[in-house]
């Protein structure tokens, strides 16, 4: 399976992923938009498979260029051209016929596939949950529905931007549904008359024991197929909401157990990952019979204070508070969790529905590897939109495609074998060395700089040329992080004599 990216990313920095783009409108023979959407979210395969058999670009002026937002910005024929030509003959299959590998189920309830949007505002009004499922979205977590008034901040989100003006990290300190509960009931029941296939996961958070079972209940009667019990907000105004209640194990249990009485149909727990471990929530949870967990929520976070006011943001009138953290930069920390509930044999049977920083279909199949049976998305939503749905299912059917994997439950779990808590269990008796491909080389010298002020000064710069000295170099690839021409690899490996 070729895994490794044929185009740079780099090519693309100028490019917005507009809506209703221009270059798609002006060009006669192919949807550049299209092409390009799927490149940014790693589907180069899937890009290029949809181009006509002939390069579309060749002999051609690119008016798409011309007519790009950013004019003469975007390498738009050369990136098509990439495609045709080096992509497309690399291909080891054809695009899938169907998308019945992505079949799947919470609890026993069927999903067409398993990406659901995530509680939060991309989920919380019927407009948007219709267009959600119109775009292809298996399944969404409403807004968590709860019984007391919500007056949000403004603004409330703020961000870390990478090179490219991509959102890297987000924050923010939003709360709940601010409709009723009423009309929170009423959306189910046109969503659930409307699209009765698709899944409603219906969040919940209670302040006592009587409304968690008053709102299972409610739910249960107005069209959610599962209940999502919100033990994981960070940014409530009172005390004793969201993640207070998933910090303290006997009060997931009691709450869980309560939700319960009040519906028959699947309840998971959402925790919070503002704890050092989160097994004891998620067994207490499990004690009080919950069916499944769901994890991560945002982490509780500080970003972005300004030099001149010294608040950080989002300010609001001189203040700000701490606030949930989300986006891509919490992927690693959501895979640490996901897995720690993943190789818990007292929680086995539970459904995880995982999220924290889901954008792209690998992505997804990372948290699917570390044992979640579904996924949500807010974070990425929010950046660009339901549209990413497309690029999700196909990236992921694709990959089950290529690999010969015929359900995608049939993945869940499968990495969980190479991760352990400890490092204990690392070979620590061999030393891979790096490889330098002098062709892809440009002689900048990064890898000498990290190496002589982060490593072990082993990388020798004659005539603009890295050179690896053997005697000194321990394999900790730092320099294969930061080339910026990807010209280092893994390469031979020898014993280490000093162990």
């Amino acid at each position: 399976m070729r895994i490794k990216r044929t185009i740079n990313r780099l090519d693309m920095i100028s490019c917005v992923l507009c809506r209703d783009a221009p270059c798609s409108r002006v060009c006669t023979k192919t949807d550049p938009a299209a092409a390009l959407k799927s490149i940014w979210f790693d589907n180069e395969d899937i890009a290029s498979l949809y181009l006509p058999e002939e390069n579309p670009c060749a002999n051609c002026s690119a008016p798409c260029e011309e007519a790009c937002v950013r004019a003469g910005k975007v390498p738009v024929k050369k990136l098509l051209s990439l495609l045709a030509e080096n992509v497309r003959p690399q291909c080891e299959i054809e695009l899938p016929e169907d998308e019945n590998r992505l079949k799947c189920d919470i609890c026993g309830v069927p999903l067409e596939n398993p990406f659901l949007l995530s509680s939060s505002v991309v989920a919380s009004t019927y407009d948007m949950c219709a267009r959600a499922f119109e775009a292809g979205w298996g399944g969404i977590c409403f807004k968590t529905v709860c019984s007391f008034d919500i007056h949000e901040a403004s603004p409330r989100f703020s961000a870390i931007t990478g090179d490219n003006g991509s959102i890297i990290g987000f924050k923010n300190i939003e709360q709940l549904s601010d409709h009723s509960v009423v009309e929170n009931m009423e959306i189910f029941r046109k969503l659930k008359s409307n699209y009765p296939n698709k899944f409603i996961l219906a969040s919940i958070m209670g302040q006592n024991e009587a409304e968690w079972e008053e709102l299972s209940r409610l739910c249960e009667e107005n069209g959610a197929d599962a209940i999502e019990l919100n033990f994981s907000c960070p940014n409530m105004q009172e005390d004793g909401l969201g993640s207070d209640i998933g910090q303290i194990p006997e009060l997931v249990e009691r709450y869980t157990r309560a939700a319960k009485r009040g519906t028959k149909i699947p309840v998971l727990a959402k925790l919070t990952p503002n704890i050092a471990n989160m097994s004891p929530a998620a067994e207490a949870a499990m004690r009080g019979g919950a069916d499944g967990l769901a994890a991560i929520n945002t982490i509780k976070s500080i970003i972005g204070v300004n030099p001149l006011t010294f608040v950080s943001a989002p300010a609001v009138k001189g203040k700000s508070a701490i606030g949930g953290y989300s986006g891509n930069a919490v992927k690693p920390i959501a895979l640490r969790f996901i897995s720690e509930l993943g190789q818990n044999e007292k929680l086995h049977g539970l459904h995880i529905s995982g999220m924290g920083g889901i954008e792209t279909w690998r992505d997804a199949l990372e948290f699917m590897l570390m044992g979640s049976g579904t996924v949500q998305v807010t974070t990425a939503v929010m950046q660009y939109g339901y549209r990413i749905i497309d690029d999700l299912k196909a990236g992921l059917n694709y990959y089950l495609a290529q690999m010969g994997i015929r359900s995608v439950k049939d993945i869940i779990g499968a990495g969980l074998d190479s991760v352990s808590d400890t490092t204990d269990v690392l070979d620590r008796g061999t030393i891979l060395f790096p490889k330098f491909d002098t062709d892809k080389c440009i002689g900048c010298g990064r890898c000498v700089i990290s190496c002589n002020d982060g490593g072990h000064q082993a990388i020798k710069f004659d005539d603009r040329v890295p050179k690896l000295d053997g005697s000194r170099c321990v394999g900790c690839h730092l320099c294969l992080l930061v080339c910026p021409e990807k010209a280092i690899a893994s390469g031979k490996k020898r014993i280490n004599i000093k162990t």
